[in-house]
């Protein structure tokens, strides 16, 4: 069995890929949060969001492993490099009190994953101080525990936080698919851009194929 993608076709294992679904918490995509400090109009990122619960509800229904991440920060900042906060142009900075608590610090409203794509119990939710989840997290050991090779990849942004979390898990050994429709940029031509770096030279960081395709694919092998 296979997904159609883009430039190939992204053969599924016996065993279910994991559904990685990279920050799509408040900070990111509702105002008031650490992406609208920034300056950014983050409705654009409501466009993957029932994209991404329909891919949530089909993994779910298939009994695929998922892995939610949130970008946070202890409350003492002691995990945040000075050099990664007082970065960029910004009115409010990671760890100042904004509308939804204090910016991108783990157990505030704001950092919270949206209530349409809240993790069900069981399934994992890391918290990661950097841009990749493999850094200075546990994925790497969840990921051998639950017997997974191939990874389908959704969130946000396209080009920062999921597209370094790909290229982590592909210098990894992982065979990994990013879902085009279920993934968001602040910038549509960033995210193009990336769709594009992904895919060159016959795949050389993964596919990408848009979520009906995935769906299919998952539901012919695994439903």
């Amino acid at each position: 069995m296979h997904i159609d993608a883009r430039p190939y076709a992204y053969a599924l294992p016996e065993r279910p890929p994991a559904l990685v679904i990279i920050d799509m918490q408040r900070d990111f995509v509702e105002p008031g949060g650490f992406g609208d400090a920034l300056g950014n109009d983050v409705g654009r990122l409501q466009a993957c969001v029932p994209v991404i619960a329909r891919l949530l509800a089909t993994a779910r229904r298939l009994g695929m492993p998922m892995i939610h991440t949130r970008e946070a920060h202890r409350p003492d900042l002691s995990d945040c490099p000075p050099s990664k906060r007082l970065r960029g142009d910004c009115r409010l900075r990671i760890g100042d009190a904004g509308p939804m608590g204090r910016l991108l610090v783990d157990g505030e409203p704001g950092n919270a994953i949206i209530e349409a794509l809240a993790p069900a119990p069981g399934e994992v939710e890391l918290v990661k101080p950097g841009k990749g989840a493999f850094y200075a997290t546990p994925l790497q050991e969840i990921l051998q525990q639950l017997g997974v090779s191939h990874l389908l990849f959704t969130g946000v942004t396209t080009e920062v936080c999921v597209q370094t979390t790909m290229r982590e898990a592909n210098d990894r050994g992982y065979s990994c698919l990013l879902v085009e429709d279920g993934t968001e940029s602040y910038f549509p031509e960033f995210k193009q851009a990336t769709l594009d770096m992904i895919t060159a030279q016959g795949g050389i960081v993964g596919w990408t194929a848009a979520c009906e395709a995935v769906c299919a694919g998952l539901e012919r092998a695994y439903g």
